[in-house]
């Protein structure tokens, strides 16, 4: 969340920053402060009455041993601690509904991400034009349910629309993907690998900013009040809330597999055929704390690592900074990763790398010290998908597709897989 003593310090800069998000956002500094100058009034207000209760108290014990009448001034005593009391209730009132704006209130974008909404998202690169074909490209739900790794219908059986079941070699390949990935990250990027609960508290939804904002699109069991995650980002970044690390435990860098959970609530329209829109997918997520100073460098780092595997995979993909209103709740800039997929003729996101500066880490309270001497900082927190499933598939099966409807597999996965290529079943 948002430093409350910036919201005070430099109130224009904080409107201007959540303007180019979105026009409104600038109000909920409004409240925030009016809300704040009232908390701070009835504390101030609490430290005087009870400067006059104590200087009361005293003098009730002089009449007393002086066996005078203390009757009165008792009362007056009591009437302090009463006005008190309500005045700290209004401090504890207000301070609830400052913590409520705050938590739904996002991140300020960084100097250098364009105002506007997904309109006004630039792509920066691209990595080359398409691979010609004699002949035209098929979509990967076709591809998939032909050589009998796809198969819609019976994961629409099983749960409903937007849970497929990948078969045979799909769902090898998948498997092969994840272990590539994960291989890359902690053999050659220096990634520590995690494995996560896939159900967390609503602290841990919290800290990284899913909650309360989008409770909506979250699966929960209510009994427990655990939840589903939406991302590994989720349990990876709480590895270490409530803790202060020392200046030599960073950079911390982990990479997690989980299943994500997403009820892609008000999607409603949107392209949902094939593995292009789903509420359980696989993703392998790599998570950064990093020194304040240098999670600007951390981005670059990230978002490159992720561009390598879709390199090696021999993917057409492109590099698009989010325009301010495209960005997540906690995201001050990110960088998304979008392949081609040639049998639907879209870019699909299968990377979104993000710095989040210490917008996470006050939220989960997670802090450094640079020596024992100085005080605690926060963290700056980045997270990224390197890279997610199942849009890689798809656009796998659609850029490597043959003319025979067999698909030939780029050469790093041909270990993992235990094959060049993906035919037709005879």
């Amino acid at each position: 969340m948002l430093d409350i003593r910036r919201l005070r310090q430099e109130p224009d800069a904080v409107r201007a920053a959540l303007a180019k998000r979105d026009p409104a956002l600038p109000d909920a500094i409004d409240r925030i402060l009016a809300k704040d100058a009232e908390r701070r009034d009835a504390l101030t207000r609490v430290n005087e009455l009870k400067a006059q209760r104590n200087e009361a108290s005293k003098k009730v014990g002089e009449l007393k041993r002086a066996g005078a009448d203390a009757s009165e001034l008792i009362a007056s005593t009591k009437a302090l601690g009463d006005r008190i009391g309500e005045l700290d209730e209004v401090a504890r009132a207000a301070d609830q509904t400052i913590e409520a704006e705050l938590l739904v209130l996002p991140n300020t974008p960084l100097d250098g991400v364009e105002a506007g909404g997904e309109e006004a998202n630039r792509v920066l690169s691209e990595s080359g034009p398409a691979p010609e074909r004699g002949f035209e490209p098929r979509p990967h739900w076709e591809i998939g349910e032909r050589l009998r790794i796809l198969d819609f219908a019976a994961g629409a059986r099983i749960s409903g629309s937007g849970f497929p079941v990948l078969r045979g070699l799909g769902a090898r390949l998948q498997r092969s993907l994840i272990d590539y990935f994960l291989d890359v990250h902690t053999t050659e990027h220096g990634y520590e690998e995690l494995r996560v609960p896939y159900l967390v508290t609503r602290e841990t939804m919290t800290g990284t900013g899913q909650l309360p904002k989008f409770a909506d699109e979250s699966y929960q069991t209510e009994r427990d009040d655990l939840w589903l995650i939406p991302t590994a980002e989720v349990p990876v970044t709480n590895m270490h809330r409530d803790e202060t690390l020392s200046l030599g435990d960073l950079p911390v860098r982990f990479t997690a597999y989980s299943p994500c959970f997403r009820r892609e609530a008000g999607a409603a329209g949107k392209d949902t055929r094939g593995l292009l829109r789903v509420h359980q997918f696989d993703k392998v997520e790599l998570v950064r704390y990093e020194l304040p100073e240098r999670s600007g460098e951390a981005l670059e780092e990230l978002t490159r690592e992720a561009e390598t595997l879709l390199e090696r995979l021999g993917l057409r993909y492109r590099r698009v900074r989010l325009a301010a209103g495209d960005l997540g709740i906690a995201g001050a800039m990110t960088y998304d990763l979008e392949v081609w997929a040639p049998g639907v003729g879209k870019w699909l996101e299968v990377s979104s790398c993000t710095t989040c500066t210490d917008y996470q880490a006050r939220r989960a309270n997670i802090r450094f010290k640079r020596s024992q001497a100085e005080k605690p900082e926060f963290v700056h927190t980045l997270n990224g998908s390197a890279l997610a499933l199942p849009r890689v598939v798809a656009a796998l099966l659609e850029t490597h597709q043959e003319a025979d409807g067999s698909v030939s597999l780029p050469e790093p996965l041909h270990g993992y897989v235990g094959t060049d290529r993906m035919t037709l079943p005879t």
